[in-house]
């Protein structure tokens, strides 16, 4: 929860801003990032208005760029996947998931990987 209503509400309302206006939001899970970096940064570039060129693909750019923002190189921050395990145990984490998938049911967003 925050100050300005349940976290779900959020996402919820950013999720169909991203389907009605790609143009102004862009949505992207960290799951996805995490399996599809590539293609996020590419798809992240564009968004802003910066495609890579061809020649920066060749010149590995893109690859570069996930080398200086991996978790090696940020390691200093603070969070880490799975830390909520150190706060919740398994069945809150659980119902929490079920709450947010309940929250979110019909509108095609999901956090889960089925």
């Amino acid at each position: 929860m925050s100050s300005f209503g349940p976290y779900w509400d959020h996402v919820l309302g950013y999720w169909k801003e991203s389907l009605e206006h790609p143009e102004r939001m862009l949505f992207l899970r960290y799951e996805v990032m995490k399996e599809e970096t590539e293609s996020c940064v590419k798809k992240l570039a564009k968004f802003f208005g910066y495609p890579f060129s061809l020649k920066e693909e060749r010149e590995r750019k893109i690859q570069e760029i996930i080398q200086l923002c991996s978790f090696e190189s940020l390691s200093n921050l603070e969070g880490k996947v799975g830390d909520w395990r150190n706060y919740l145990s398994d069945e809150m984490g659980e119902r929490l998931d079920n709450i947010v998938e309940e929250k979110l049911s019909g509108s095609g967003f999901t956090f889960l990987d089925k």
